[in-house]
């Protein structure tokens, strides 16, 4: 079952569950607390590659401003296969639209969840959360062209290439709202 919740996203396989204060700190203290506090299983695998205590703090510091409620991390959160749940990855942005209507996206999972469409999955359902709020024109991503798989992620959910990233080579991959008609 599909649909969108105001505490929730749920896909085909996952339950994407929005960053909170509370949810954040959680993650900071450890993956005990974690778990606790979303009430599934968090594997000793957890954190992602490049999911980092910087990015936590950050989002801490964003979900200051309650505006900003669905504008940071996702937590993803698939069937564990055993009747329960478990962590799979964290997907997200990385705040508010700016000014011209522009969000970034970000996703990571955790290895033994690659490979299997999830990060496609949870990429979908947060570009359409996105394009549901009228001021926002553009969902983009940075990448390093070597990440093939990060790449056929946003190329299976209509992003296409725009040029260079923020930084020293990363590529910059992007789909607008007029690409969605």
């Amino acid at each position: 079952m599909s649909g969108i919740n105001a505490s929730y996203i749920e896909s085909a396989r996952l339950r994407l569950v929005p960053a909170t204060t509370e949810i954040t700190l959680a993650d900071l203290e450890g993956r005990a607390s974690l778990a606790s506090r979303l009430g599934v299983n968090v594997g000793e695998a957890w954190p992602p590659e490049l999911y980092s205590r910087h990015a936590l703090q950050m989002t801490l510091e964003l979900l200051r401003d309650g505006s900003n409620h669905g504008w940071t991390n996702w937590y993803l959160v698939a069937a564990d296969g055993r009747g329960g749940s478990t962590l799979a990855g964290v997907c997200g942005f990385k705040g508010r639209p700016d000014a011209a209507g522009s969000v970034e996206i970000t996703y990571a999972l955790l290895p033994e969840y690659q490979g299997q469409g999830l990060a496609s999955e949870a990429v979908a359902r947060l570009v359409d959360w996105a394009f549901s709020h009228p001021r926002v024109s553009e969902v983009s991503a940075e990448t390093f062209p070597h990440l093939k798989r990060s790449i056929a992620v946003l190329r299976r959910n209509g992003f296409g290439p725009v040029g260079k990233g923020s930084e020293y080579g990363v590529v910059r991959y992007a789909i607008t709202r007029r690409n969605l008609a």
